[in-house]
């Protein structure tokens, strides 16, 4: 049974307030506004500290006393006054749904589009993603991945400095924009995916250590202390974080969750936490009539993680590759730092489009071990997400380039196609859609000095082992995070419109297409061409079949064609002049045995003769 946390408003005046404290001795509530007073909280069996009020109205500020010290509410579920200021009592029923169902839109059929709240639009905020709604329909998402929004100290983070797990960050907007901008998207029939981090506590603000014995000195991670999952007192904390996800799910109307960074979740119980956070979700699921997803980001390429939890696994319903992102930089950019140095060769993209993972039992020069797990063949296509970029692979790089800032023009197109035509669900980050130049850094806004020291050092010496050569730049000063806000001029500029025009093309080919959508049976396979990076990859479902030729030359390459018994119409070429390539003089029908060449850098998909949607 997961205990429900925080101040909840009832109605009619009334309100429950409840922490779990389990080795205090006493503890006290008090209310500061409108009216001082302290009131005394009584203890349970298991540590759970609660009273009910009945004159108490939404919008009242509290504290917790204890140890003659007042401490905001750690299950807090609004701070209006950042992380040191005063819990508010919230009124979650007082907002007005008006597209209270999901719309429904299953794992395997997202088109999913990360963002970053206070860098997407110029307002930086819950109403900016509003109006841009109509701009992602437009563009074919349906389904956008909002990167944390847990309250964190300050007015500008990435989120996964996050203390408050339950507040909305007031410079966003608030609780009531953020069901405003979940309602809205629902209203466009676009899935909203949140991200929360359940590894680590952000280092400023945080008050859950006050409360509960929520760390664990078993483990080490690097973002700081590690969550207690399995020891002494792990049962109130898996109830913490348990009750966040379906509060997430039941209170804003999310669709999804992506944990973030699972491999810094330690848990070495025979029930892992993950086993019974996805349980807790279904049952969720089954009572609502609706299905939560949850979604992890790992590096471990473990089949554990989306494996059912009959046969073992945690049960969560799919996981990101980042192998797969790694191969198409790797071989795009030609950059060998870091984790790139396991990556480069074609043979690598093959492998990652036929199993999800490159490494699957297999030696990292990086690494300097083996690494991944062997079950990974057996991976269904539909529980992996895929990218050519995203906030990490972004964002941690010393100088924030885009793909947009490494590549030429023509290579932006093939990677965007190696992504949406792959049997897996495809991700876009912000801005990529029209090759947006502005940077993406990590960028924070504590207010400890010491502390902002300690995270520029920290990142000088995190690059530095990486292999990096250039300095970070500097993720307190406020230009840092200016320079992250999307240009949206650069969309009226002939290139970068362009671009955008490709990317609606190539996701209405997903969309429309049958053998083009994601699914475990559609994918007939990877072939490495003769030709050195040259893969041809072939799909089918149904009567629907395509066939795509990726060319990661800087030089044209010949192909030899030979289907004697069907007609194949050329439906994509990337280096056509409408997508402002050089064109090429490539058959707009195949049938029998020919041979052509295709432009440096350019994707060519050809398709049989049926109808689409057939």
């Amino acid at each position: 049974m997961i205990k429900v946390l925080g101040a909840r408003y009832l109605g009619n005046r009334k309100a429950e307030f409840r922490t779990w404290a389990p080795t205090l001795k006493e503890m006290s509530l008090r209310i500061i506004s409108p009216s001082t007073r302290l009131v005394p909280l009584s203890k349970d069996e298991w540590g759970y500290w609660e009273t009910v009020l009945e004159d108490v109205e939404p919008g009242a500020r509290y504290f917790y006393h204890f140890n003659d010290k007042d401490f905001p509410d750690p299950a807090s579920y609004y701070q209006p006054e950042d992380v040191c200021g005063a819990s508010c009592l919230l009124d979650h029923g007082s907002f007005a749904w008006k597209s209270p169902n999901s719309p429904g839109i299953a794992l395997r059929e997202m088109i999913i589009y990360e963002l970053h709240v206070g860098t997407f639009t110029p307002e930086g905020s819950f109403k900016g993603i509003i109006s841009k709604l109509d701009y992602l329909k437009e563009l074919g998402i349906n389904a956008i991945e909002i990167m944390p929004v847990a309250q964190f100290p300050g007015e500008r983070n990435w989120g996964y400095d996050g203390v408050f797990h339950f507040a909305v960050q007031h410079s966003y907007g608030g609780p009531d924009d953020f069901k405003a901008l979940v309602d809205a998207a629902h209203a466009h029939k676009i899935a909203v995916i949140l991200d929360v981090v359940y590894n680590h506590l952000g280092p400023e603000g945080n008050v859950l250590g006050d409360f509960m014995p929520c760390f664990s000195e078993k483990y080490k991670i690097p973002w700081g202390k590690a969550i207690n999952f399995d020891d002494e007192y792990s049962y109130g904390v898996r109830n913490f974080f348990i009750f966040n996800a379906l509060y997430w799910f039941e209170y804003y109307h999310v669709d999804a969750l992506r944990l973030d960074a699972i491999h810094g979740i330690y848990d070495g119980g025979a029930k892992h936490f993950l086993t019974e956070l996805s349980q807790e979700v279904d049952k969720l699921s089954l009572q609502l009539n609706k299905k939560f997803y949850l979604i992890a980001e790992s590096d471990l390429n473990d089949a554990r993680v989306i494996l059912s939890r009959k046969k073992g696994g945690y049960g969560l319903d799919a996981q990101w590759s980042d192998d797969f992102h790694h191969s198409i930089h790797a071989i795009l950019t030609g950059e060998t730092e870091g984790y790139y140095a396991d990556f480069g060769q074609i043979t690598q993209l093959d492998k990652a489009y036929k199993n999800g993972f490159v490494h699957t039992w297999d030696y990292s020069r990086f690494r300097k071990r083996y690494h991944g797990s062997a079950l990974n063949a057996a991976l269904p296509a539909n529980q992996l997400i895929v990218c050519s970029q995203n906030h990490d692979q972004t964002g941690n790089r010393p100088c924030g380039e885009r793909l947009s800032a490494l590549v030429p023009f023509e290579a932006l197109k093939l990677a965007a196609a190696a992504v949406m035509f792959s049997p897996f669900i495809p991700l876009l980050f912000m801005g990529e859609e029209y090759g947006e130049k502005s940077p993406f850094l990590y960028f924070m806004g504590f207010s400890d000095n010491g502390l902002i020291e300690a995270v520029r050092q920290g990142r000088k010496n995190e690059f530095k082992v990486l292999g990096w050569k250039d300095d970070p730049v500097d993720p307190y000063d406020l230009k840092t995070f200016e320079r992250c806000r999307l240009r949206w001029e650069e969309l009226n500029v002939s290139g970068h419109k362009t671009l955008f025009r490709f990317y609606q093309f190539i996701i209405s080919m997903r969309k429309s297409i049958p053998a083009l959508c994601c699914g475990p049976q559609d994918f007939l396979g990877a072939k490495v061409l003769e030709e050195k990076k040259m893969l041809k990859l072939t799909r089918r479902h149904g009567t629907s079949e395509i066939k795509v030729f990726f060319n990661f030359n800087h030089f044209a390459n010949p192909v030899s064609w030979s289907n004697p018994d069907e007609k194949w119409k050329l439906i994509l070429d990337s280096s056509a002049q409408r997508w402002l390539g050089p064109g090429q003089a490539l058959p707009q029908f195949l049938m029998g045995e020919e041979k052509f060449s295709i432009n440096p850098l350019a994707c060519v998909c050809y398709q049989r003769e049926v109808e689409w949607g057939s």
